[in-house]
């Protein structure tokens, strides 16, 4: 089992930066890609970023240019560093680490709360 602990969400006006971080215990050796999901009142969880072991990343387009991703897999911890954000970026936001090949299993964090707003 993997175990997700999701900090730094809060408050920020819009325009503003946060910083989330989640940190990951357990089978960590076990995980390959690992990333953010977030889900809005009314609408879907989606994908904002994802991060391989490797260092390669994708980016949903709403965040392009402002979100950056990173991963420290010596201290088995994702990053999330959101920059210029909207209002339309308030969510819950939950961190991911999946194991890629079989069995496929994913894990999720708790989630954290992200509001922007002035």
């Amino acid at each position: 089992q993997v175990q997700l602990v999701e900090s730094g969400g809060g408050l920020v006006q819009p325009g503003g930066s946060l910083r989330l971080s989640c940190a990951a215990s357990g089978r960590v050796g076990s995980i390959n890609t690992m990333g953010w999901y977030r889900q809005a009142p009314g609408k879907q969880r989606e994908l904002v970023a994802a991060i391989t072991s490797g260092g390669s990343s994708n980016y949903a387009d709403s965040v392009k240019g402002r979100f950056t991703i990173s991963r420290d897999n010596s201290k088995n911890t994702v990053y999330l560093q959101m920059n210029s954000l909207k209002p339309e970026d308030t969510a819950v936001y939950y961190c991911n680490a999946r194991r890629d090949v079989f069995p496929v299993k994913v894990y999720w964090g708790q989630g954290t709360q992200v509001t922007v707003s002035s």
